[in-house]
Order: structure tokens, then sequence, then C-alpha cells
């Protein structure tokens, strides 16, 4: 991981793939001007270059040069809100925090998923799948009047003893007349990681990965 809590953030390859990239825009513009410099030395007097048209092309480079100029100063502004959103999660680490997804962190044999209030739905199905899609465990909730929390302990139907990871999982909601409707859930877990690659901030939670931006909140510990 590039750029992790506990680890040395490097952010030179991409330092130095920008100023490549502006270097390259920058050589192609004097380029540019070199040859149309060169074309109005060059050009036959009794068939000159229309002014218009010259007028239009010089605008167009340009409008393109403040385009990436723009651009690049963009992308200097994520990489310093990237940078303070990895400082504003290094005391999350060694905390239970709510995120959003749809995957279960087993932790240490035990995953943990908020469920939602009761309203039209009085009860939740929880369905937690291996990676090949099998259901490892089924179970049904009473959802109360408060958001009520469901505890895994990382066994199957059988009573099989799963290994700590990341586990798929669906969660539905079940109406007093049996029908079923979707219900959301947040999925709580211990914050692990938090590193900046391939453009994001991604939080681990164990096995468990997430956009920083899927963070709901924290937990009381």
């Amino acid at each position: 991981m590039s750029g992790s809590i506990g680890t040395t953030q490097t952010a030179t390859g991409t330092s130095t793939a920008r100023a490549s990239t502006t270097t390259g825009i920058g050589s192609d513009f004097n380029t540019f001007l070199t040859l149309l410099t060169t074309q109005l030395q060059n050009q036959d007097p009794t068939n000159a270059m229309d002014a218009n048209q010259m007028t239009q092309q010089l605008v167009q480079f340009a409008t393109v040069e403040q385009q990436i100029k723009v651009n690049s100063n963009l992308e200097r502004l994520l990489s310093v809100e990237q940078g303070n959103q990895l400082i504003s999660a290094a005391p999350l680490m060694g905390r239970v925090v709510e995120v959003e997804s749809d995957r279960l962190s087993l932790q240490g044999g035990q995953a943990q998923l908020r469920l939602p209030a009761a309203g039209q739905a009085q009860r939740a199905l929880i369905t937690v799948m291996d990676s090949a899609g099998r259901t490892l465990r089924s179970t049904e909730v009473a959802l109360g009047s408060a958001p009520v929390t469901w505890n895994w302990d990382g066994r199957d139907a059988n009573g099989a003893q799963q290994n700590d990871g990341a586990y798929r999982f669906t969660v539905s909601g079940i109406r007093a007349d049996g029908t079923r409707s979707t219900l959301d859930a947040g999925v709580l877990a211990r914050a692990t990681a938090v590193d900046r690659s391939g453009g994001e901030v991604r939080l681990s939670l164990g096995a468990l990965s997430v956009n920083f931006d899927k963070l709901r909140g924290l937990a009381a510990n």
C-alpha cells in the first residue's frame, strides 16, 4: 500500500507523472510556436496564410493549455484533500466504525451489522455467503423501536468456524404480511489501516476495504 498510516507515504511517482505531463504539454506548445513561426517565414507570398484562421488556431490551442493548467491545479487540490483525509483517519485506527458495504468483516471470529429500527418491516432476514456465493448462515432478527446490532460468531449453519475475512451478505426486510423489501444495514468493524492508492483514500477493516467516503460514523467503544 502506498501512503498508509503506519508506513511512509510516497507520492513521488504521482508527482513525477504529473510533472512529465506538464513538461510534455509545454514542449508541444513551444514546438507548435516554432512550426508556426517557420511556416510564416517560409509561406508563399502569393498564397499567404489566412490571418483569421491562424488566430483561431492560436486561441484554440491557448484554451486547451488553460484547461490543462486548471486540471493540474485541481489534481493538486485533490492530492491535498486526500492527504488531509489520511491525517483525519489516524485517530480511527483501532476503533469500531460503521461503514456502508455489501460485505461483513470477520475479525477475530466476530462480525457485526447495525440494523435500522422497525418501520414497514418488522423483521430482517440476514444471509451471509462465501466467495463462491454459497450460503453460510441465514437467520431472522426481530427489529425494535431503535436500531439493533446483529452479531455473527463466524460459524456456518453446521457450526463450522470460518476464517477471518470479508464475507458478502444481504439483508431483506420482512413485513407483517410476509412480503419482503430492501433493508439498509451498516457494517460495524474495527479500523486497521488507511491508505491512498489509485487516486482514492481507502479505509481497511481487517480484510474489508472501502472508500473513505463510505464511513458512516463511530461506534461507542
